[in-house]
């Protein structure tokens, strides 16, 4: 005997109408029996041998040959993302990887925004004998266009890009965007036996944000498998990972030294990859360097408190909205 009362046996009954399903499926804007459904799309399928999908798969894979030229062997070198202007850390690391005794050092790009100051990176560059690519902001601001296409969505998230691009693009000179516009838009470089495809988001699009926890390993496997490659290096998000494939590949995104990795930390990140037996050594060195004289210049040239707070607290204020959940997260605001 049921002690359900009224409500409960009618919300009960509610609850399994819902659940019910009504033998319909939708069909464009009808819907239609679900065995007509089920019929129209056995006749409109088609079923594969072993051998012609295997035939499928090496089309979709199929791509024309990468044409970029393969830089090296190195034996060592150092990688690093997004300069966001900060001279104070592009100087820092420069003398890091030279205390590392790294044969090559390679910047993927973004090299203005959010910080003070941007014709200070260039000559830094320039003496540190850097190996650049394209960005998103190169892309932007050698282009003239009116955004960084930095790939935000939300309003909030494109007001702070939108304030960052334009103090970058009144203070850099036609020379330096003209070097800007020069710069190839990937490398391929060999360090020991393992070549390695360089890009600034992925190699899809410039402005593509390759997180941790939404970058699955079969993604990154066709990736790799598409651009025949043994390695994949990136930035653009502004978090450093590195994930070793089943096949034996490595992924590494090598973080940004224009600002902290979103950790409460003051401190920045790049990638240091050496030859090593039998594969690829993959370090993601922490980096400091003097966070409060950026602030400082950062202050005195009225860019938002908000940038200057995230160099101060190590804690992003901005440019949030774009985190998936997992790294959303871990931020503190």
């Amino acid at each position: 005997m049921s002690h359900r009362t009224p409500k409960e046996r009618r919300d009960r009954e509610r609850r399994e109408k819902l659940a019910a399903h009504r033998g319909l499926a939708t069909w464009g804007e009808r819907l239609v029996p679900l065995g007509s459904f089920r019929a129209a799309t056995e006749q409109a399928g088609r079923a594969l041998s072993p051998a012609a999908r295997a035939e499928a798969v090496a089309s979709y894979l199929e791509l024309p040959a990468d044409p970029t030229p393969v830089e090296g062997p190195w034996r060592r070198v150092a990688l690093f993302g997004g300069v966001y202007n900060n001279h104070y850390a592009l100087a820092a690391l420069l003398a890091d990887a030279a205390a590392r005794s790294v044969d090559a050092v390679y910047c993927l790009g973004d090299l203005g925004g959010f910080g003070p100051h941007p014709e200070k990176v260039w000559p830094l560059l320039a003496a540190g004998g850097v190996r650049a690519i394209q960005g998103n902001y190169e892309q932007s601001l050698a282009s003239g266009l009116a955004d960084c296409n930095c790939g935000y969505t939300d309003p909030r998230d494109n007001h702070f890009a939108d304030l960052s691009y334009r103090y970058t693009e009144r203070r850099c000179s036609a020379a330096f965007k003209e070097w800007m516009g020069a710069l190839p838009p990937r490398r391929r470089v060999r360090v020991g036996g393992r070549e390695l495809l360089l890009v600034h988001g992925s190699p899809r699009r410039v402005n593509e944000f390759l997180f941790e926890s939404t970058s699955p390993v079969p993604f990154l496997e066709v990736m790799l498998d598409r651009e025949r490659c043994d390695g994949l290096a990136c930035t653009h998000s502004g978090l450093h990972w590195h994930r070793r494939l089943p096949s034996g590949r490595d992924v590494v995104n090598v973080g940004v030294i224009g600002r902290p990795a979103n950790d409460g930390r003051t401190n920045v990140w790049y990638c240091v990859l050496e030859a090593a037996d039998g594969g690829l050594g993959v370090e993601l060195v922490p980096l400091s360097y003097d966070h409060a004289a950026l602030a400082a210049e950062m202050r005195a040239e009225e860019l938002p408190e908000e940038f200057v707070t995230t160099v101060t607290s190590g804690w992003w204020t901005t440019c949030l909205e774009i985190l998936p959940a997992r790294e959303r997260a871990a931020s503190r605001f």
